[in-house]
């Protein structure tokens, strides 16, 4: 491991490099949530209210924290989702990410608005999963679909709560809007962050190019600067269940609906043939007061009846995790931390993040008096 790595101790550490390395406007895109980010800390709020009932004197030699999703096995019980415009963040953002997931055995997952296409993806981790922004449009889901399915992809996540662009207020006031447009304020805070100018922004364009949305239609999306992005992301407020219906009727491999948090949607979900869920608010970015999904993820559970349940959302430590698998998740996401160690450390942060994670969930579960995920049950915990 490098030695710059070593001060690292736990994933929340890495935000305060990545917050002085990338322009604010950059990192109040990532850090912010909705309107008065309620429903952000309601993501952290929910998992403070539990605690841990730990089973002593229990021989927990020998732990193994190895799990299967969708029929293949990773070392963890956690995973990198979508993050829009890794790229833009990090260098090379999506790849960073995707390699050090390959590397370490955990999925990942491309979001439809990166900057990198999803073949080039696909061709460094054959087994990254891609995430879709759809509009409510066949003739432009369907070619999106089979260009998904062409590229090797087995798993196709469907993102749910994104009707209509949300209220995110800390963007205006940072100087960030869609399209990026270099106004002489966003100009002042680019020039006053070298390490970004020169180690993102301008080694993109000397080696790739002014970057584009390669992924959200069949076809290449506008650059990150273009005037007509907003038209090229609309119609989404049509998108129903019938168009997942659609998808499943086309989609050979699994499918998983994101961006949920209700037990009534959940059943629709399986009665539409999802194979899984990812119960979350959106890290709080879309409608403000959203509950976390962890609140409504033991009646999901319940619901799930053959579904994969996942959750995201606020989930920082290994004792996060393993209070969402005692509470009915089969398997977590996190966003934000492993984007800030890849701008803080590109693949190498990334991969000590995941390490660090890993070797919390071996400790927790060893203080908690169980050996492996199977025995993780849910009067391991309590409401405070």
């Amino acid at each position: 491991m490098p030695r710059a790595l070593q001060k690292y101790l736990a994933l929340d550490d890495f935000e305060a490099t990545a917050r002085r390395r990338i322009p604010k406007f950059l990192y109040g895109y990532i850090s912010g949530g909705a309107e008065t980010d309620a429903a952000m800390r309601d993501n952290r709020k929910a998992f403070d209210e539990y605690g841990f009932v730990p089973r002593v004197l229990n021989d927990v030699s020998g732990r193994n924290q190895t799990t299967t999703l969708f029929g293949k096995s990773y070392a963890s019980p956690f995973g990198i989702p979508p993050m829009g415009s890794s790229a833009l963040s990090a260098y090379r953002g999506d790849i960073v990410l995707t390699q050090a997931a390959k590397s370490e055995n955990v999925p990942m997952i491309l979001s439809a608005s990166s900057l990198i296409t999803l073949e080039d993806v696909r061709a460094a981790n054959q087994a990254a999963w891609y995430q879709a922004y759809l509009a409510g449009l066949p003739e432009r889901i369907e070619p999106l679909v089979d260009r998904v399915a062409a590229a090797g992809y087995d798993t196709f996540v469907v993102t749910a709560d994104v009707p209509v662009p949300p209220n995110r207020e800390n963007n205006i006031r940072n100087g960030f809007q869609v399209p990026l447009a270099i106004t002489p304020r966003v100009f002042w805070d680019t020039v006053t962050h070298p390490h970004w100018l020169f180690g993102t922004w301008a080694r993109t364009l000397i080696n790739h190019g002014m970057p584009h949305f390669e992924n959200m239609d069949a076809q290449r999306g506008p650059p990150v600067l273009a005037k007509n992005l907003m038209r090229n992301i609309g119609a989404r407020d049509q998108l129903a269940w019938k168009h997942v219906e659609l998808i499943r009727k086309r989609w050979k491999g699994k499918l998983v609906v994101k961006g949920l948090v209700s037990p009534a949607d959940a059943k629709i979900a399986r009665e539409s043939g999802v194979d899984g869920l990812m119960l979350s608010n959106h890290g709080g970015r879309q409608l403000d007061y959203t509950m976390s999904g962890l609140r409504t993820l033991p009646e999901i559970a319940t619901e799930a009846k053959g579904m994969t349940i996942m959750v995201d959302g606020g989930i920082r430590r290994g004792t996060d995790v393993i209070k969402a698998l005692a509470l009915g998740a089969h398997f977590v996401w996190i966003g934000r931390p492993f984007l800030y160690a890849a701008i803080a450390g590109g693949e190498a942060g990334v991969q000590r993040a995941i390490a660090l994670l890993k070797a919390e969930i071996d400790r927790d579960l060893a203080l908690l008096g169980i050996r492996k995920l199977s025995e993780i049950t849910p009067d391991l915990v309590r409401k405070f």
